[in-house]
């Protein structure tokens, strides 16, 4: 059994976060290590190396990150946040911290400039206390005189500055605005890009007007004037050795004619040839991969990395045709907004080969054919299969197969579906999804209330898609006027509530004026054989009917049994059971109806208003219920509105609503929705000896049914024979909505749901081995001998969890979870080689209870709930794993058991590897000669507080890392780690001894100083006498 000590506290960086960063803002490259930084707007930053080396960190500020700086290959990162503080990152270790922060408090960053093998930062800033405000946009120093800084600002103006001499050597005035600038590598000219799409070549020898006035996508027009064109927001002004022609890469520029109906561009000259990319969004920032580090070498760019708002890709420039690289990283988790997950783990050892094969061939092609060129990092499975295993679970991500739902139905016609006006939603959404994966059945949920039955096949099909439709909405014949109400309701002195009038049916009759049909969520299944590929294929849709032009309710449960060929879903009002086998509905009752003579209520209805109101935005006709709870002196008033879909809570992210218990007076909805189904082998009725295949159900109003099933058990006449279900009678209550059921054994192991085995439906058949149904049954009576009669039912609510002995439903744990809150998602799963039930509260608490006896076993504040996406999206699964949507386009997976989080620290990837810089480019003698060299001085003589002084305090605030150096280096292990710390040690040594070296030459100089003083003192002073002196 899992123990407290089994579990473990957690971060939200405790494992890995999959996806592309949200609302990117900045990029950042080091071209020794080849890792590469992303920073978004909600102060987060993803650190990428080769596949598996992927890490997130995150500013405790929240700031967003509007900048990005890497000490190559140093194992450090600066960024610049909107706070107007300076980060300094250390990347030698598994897990990222901040060494050092410098808080501005009079200025406001605006660029930061980071020559390479330098230890100063140049900062741009703007003056707060400035009338008039001149943005410090660009810096970039003199490539081959590092003596002198270009500043460029957004008025226009540019200025190179002498850092020796500290003054200015010439200043550039400009009638456009300046968004960059990019220096040619020999450093005697550079070049800019504009707010007016022009491109402007400036030489250092002539700085009155630039030398070069392009508009890359501007044509002059028949009166003489040129197309205005969009600003070139960034330029990349590159060479290679290849050719004589330099690369010319910038970013908009369009003329505002052709932009207006295209996508953002990313444009590439080289000579004479330009070629403009277009993308799907729009363009954050770019950077130009080149072979080396150096800025004053020819850099031979080998590849262009394009950050846009919702995708992530990389231009290979060696190939004429500009083809982009294959993305290892699963940066794409799906086309649309992400509506519901589902995890499964431990899955069949076939199915994901399939699935892959399947899936791959759904890829694009054209990708080019090189190595991906971000390959930095390291990352070393841990010896031992489960290390191993365990490794490649949780840090690795693929997309198997796509499968797209809107193919099963018709194309909306003009006026209707999607193209209505009225139309708010996307028909197709995917609401829900069940999967079996040994029998290989998917089924999907729509916001337009229908389930798709997926099949999965090896071969294609032409074939029908078997289409039924349901009216799940029920009327009576009884009429109520108003008049009548007042003498149906019942006041109760004594101590049992007496009914004074008959209960009436459970619905009332829609005697009311029909609204005109208008468009909306109606999607058409295809009526012609439609033809499918290999993969997953349609086989039957179930769709709800409209009522008097009004939309059904959505679906809010569901669950499918290969074993049985049953499928049941349900929504506020009843349940659907469908068999697929025969393709016939089986039941469709609603859900007072499925009480029988168990009602725990008296229900009397009250008349309907005579306008329709409407849930959830539906307009679907609703009515009020009194109802009376049967038992000593309770009374309980149940109206208003209780939605089940966490969608339809609220608008404003908040999730107030009042979940009190069911035995409680305040009121509630008088729809009671089907909030969760289960089927499996248990006993439908108290006097059972055998297990039977049964139905759970459970409802808003915290109470569980049990439907059993009567299925025949030949083949032959499983497929003509009509299955019998009914209810039982049988009731259980609990407090709050019911969410979720499981079934043990009398032993505490879980008892899985019975299945069928995976055949594929359009295979070829062999005449001499006719297929039949192979069916795997977990049965509780297979136990029945080592644990006695009998299985464990555990059923979680929204505020209470109860586990019940089967047949004779008699309830041998109880425990309330939460009084003042409600949970939103509760699953049972295997950890430590045993069973717990895993909850996740509205709070943010995750919550532990071991099984069979819900004993507390962990109770963590771990993520207070702010968004409903993360309510949809919360799920646990086995090994202590769960995962949610942190935003629209990132999955956050944790981990709360301690055997993860011990081994979490050896299946980190190394971010930083020690690499020798690669040295510099001998320029030779003749290039030497004629002033090609650069001219390199010791910036210490210029910043250091001995020239400069010491800063003032007022400008900024030095704080501190959370962490000291020591600690820091004592995180990271590993062999690499202890590379990394060795290297770190080496080049302390290697700067203690360049130290002493300079030191010594210092002596050196001052001893040959002193000797030569000596000298001259000698031969001045050689020919005169003792009293000449």
């Amino acid at each position: 059994r899992p123990s407290a000590e089994y579990f473990s506290t957690m971060d939200s960086s405790s494992t890995v976060r999959h996806g592309f960063p949200y609302q990117p803002t900045c990029l950042a490259f080091d071209p020794v290590q080849k890792i590469l930084a992303i920073g978004s707007r909600t102060g987060g930053i993803r650190i990428l190396g080769r596949p598996g080396v992927d890490c997130y960190s995150q500013h405790e500020s929240g700031a967003a990150v509007l900048q990005l700086q890497f000490l190559i290959n140093e194992g450090a990162l600066v960024t610049a946040c909107a706070d107007d503080t300076l980060h300094l990152w250390n990347l030698r270790q598994r897990r990222p911290a901040i060494l050092h922060s410098l808080k501005f408090n009079r200025e406001r960053i605006t660029f930061c400039h980071l020559p390479f093998q330098s230890k100063w930062l140049y900062v741009g800033t703007e003056r707060v206390e400035s009338s008039n405000i001149h943005k410090f946009s660009i810096v970039n120093d003199n490539l081959m005189m590092t003596t002198t800084l270009l500043i460029g600002f957004e008025s226009g103006t540019v200025v190179q500055w002498d850092l020796r001499a500290k003054k200015v050597d010439f200043r550039i005035y400009y009638d456009e605005a300046i968004h960059s600038v990019s220096w040619h590598h020999e450093g005697k000219q550079f070049m800019c890009s504009h707010s007016d799409g022009s491109l402007t070549m400036w030489n250092l020898r002539n700085t009155a007007r630039p030398i070069q006035i392009t508009y890359p996508h501007g044509k002059i027009l028949k009166d003489g004037r040129k197309e205005s064109c969009k600003p070139i927001l960034k330029v990349e002004y590159k060479t290679s050795r290849n050719s004589s022609e330099p690369y010319v890469i910038f970013s908009g520029g369009l003329s505002y004619d052709k932009s207006g109906g295209r996508r953002p561009t990313l444009t590439i000259m080289h000579g004479k040839a330009i070629t403009v990319l277009e993308m799907d969004h729009p363009i954050v920032e770019f950077l130009v991969l080149c072979d080396t580090p150096y800025s004053n070498e020819v850099q031979d760019p080998y590849a262009v990395v394009v950050l846009l708002e919702k995708d992530f890709i990389v231009v290979d420039l060696t190939q004429s045709n500009f083809p982009i690289f294959e993305n290892p990283y699963p940066m794409d988790i799906h086309e649309s907004p992400v509506t519901c997950t589902a995890y499964f783990a431990e899955c069949p050892p076939d199915i994901i080969p399939i699935l892959y094969s399947i899936g791959a061939k759904q890829k694009k092609t054209g990708y080019s054919h090189k190595e991906w060129p971000v390959s930095g990092g390291t990352w070393t499975l841990v010896s031992g299969f489960h290390a191993v295993g365990w490794r490649l679970f949780i840090f690795l991500i693929k997309m198997l197969y796509k499968l797209k739902t809107s193919k099963v139905f018709e194309k909306p016609k003009a006026g209707e579906g999607r193209a209505g006006e009225l139309v708010e939603e996307d028909p197709y959404a995917v609401q829900m999804v069940s999967w079996c994966p040994h029998s290989r059945l998917f089924c999907v949920v729509g916001i337009s209330a229908h389930v798709i039955l997926y099949r999965f096949s090896k071969h294609d099909a032409n074939t029908q898609i078997v289409s039924l439709e349901v009216r799940l909405q029920f009327d009576s014949e009884d009429v109520i006027s108003p008049s009548e109400l007042p003498s149906l309701l019942t006041i109760s002195f004594n101590s049992l509530s007496i009914s004074t009038s008959p209960v009436l049916p459970s619905t009332l009759p829609l005697s009311l004026h029909p609204l005109p049909p208008r468009p909306a969520l109606y999607v058409r299944v295809k009526s012609r054989p439609v033809r499918m590929p290999p993969g997953y294929q349609a086989e039957m849709v179930v769709q709800l009917q409209w009522v008097d032009g009004e939309p059904p309710q959505q679906i809010t449960s569901l669950d499918i049994n290969s074993a049985y060929g049953l499928l049941a879903f349900g929504n506020c009002n009843g349940l659907t059971v469908v068999d697929f086998l025969q393709k016939t509905i089986l039941m469709c009752m609603g859900t007072l109806d499925l009480y029988g003579a168990a009602d725990p209520y008296q229900r009397l209805t009250r008349s309907p208003r005579k306008n329709r109101q409407s849930t959830s935005g539906r307009g679907t006709p609703t009515h009020t219920y009194k109802l009376i709870l049967k038992g000593p002196g309770r009374k309980l008033s149940l109206p208003t509105d209780l939605k089940t879909d966490l969608g339809t809570v609220g608008e404003k992210n908040s999730f107030s609503r009042s979940r009190s218990s069911s035995v409680s007076s305040i009121d509630r909805d008088t729809k009671e929705s089907v909030t969760t189904l289960q089927f499996g082998e248990s006993y439908g009725r108290k006097g059972d000896a055998l297990p039977t295949a049964c139905l759970w159900v459970g409802t808003s109003l915290g109470v569980v049914l049990l439907l059993p099933i009567s299925i025949p058990t030949e083949e032959e006449e499983r497929m003509e024979e009509p299955i019998t279900m009914g209810p039982s009678g049988t009731v259980l209550m609990l407090k709050g909505s019911v969410l979720r059921f499981a079934f043990l054994d009398c032993g505490g192991a879980l008892i899985q749901s019975p299945y069928e085995v995976w055949r594929d439906p359009n295979g070829p058949e062999d005449p001499d081995r006719p297929r039949r149904r192979k069916l795997i049954n977990f049965s509780p009576s297979s136990s029945q001998e080592a644990c006695g009669d009998g299985h464990l039912a555990v059923v979680c609510s929204e505020k209470q969890a109860k586990v019940i002995l089967m047949p004779t439903q008699a309830v041998l744990f109880t425990h309330n979870i939460t009084e003042s809150s409600f949970l939103l998602r509760a699953d049972v799963v295997s950890v430590c080689n045993s069973v717990c039930l895993a909850c996740f509260c509205a709070n943010g608490h995750i919550m532990t209870l071991s099984l069979p006896s819900l004993r507390p076993l962990m109770d963590i504040n771990y993520l207070p709930l702010t968004d409903l996406r993360i309510a949809r999206t919360f799920v646990f699964t086995n090994g202590g794993q769960a995962l949610y949507l942190s935003s629209p386009t990132e999955i956050q997976r944790l981990t709360y058991s301690q055997e993860m989080t011990d081994n979490l620290q050896d299946m980190l990837g190394e971010l930083f590897t020690p690499i020798e810089t690669p040295e510099a480019q001998n320029k030779g003698f003749l290039k030497g000669f004629f002033g090609g060299n650069a001219q390199t001085f010791d910036r210490e003589e210029l910043f250091g507080e001995a020239a400069a002084g010491k800063a003032s305090r007022s400008l900024a605030q030095h704080i501190p890392g959370p962490m000291g150096l020591e600690n820091m280096k004592a995180a990271a292990g590993g062999v690499v780690g202890d590379l990394a710390r060795a290297r770190i040690a080496l080049d302390q040594r290697g700067e203690r001894l360049g130290e002493l070296e300079e030191r010594t030459a210092l002596m050196m100089n001052s001893a040959e100083t002193f000797s030569t003083h000596a000298h001259q003192v000698m031969l001045k002073h050689k020919d005169k006498k003792w009293y000449q002196l």
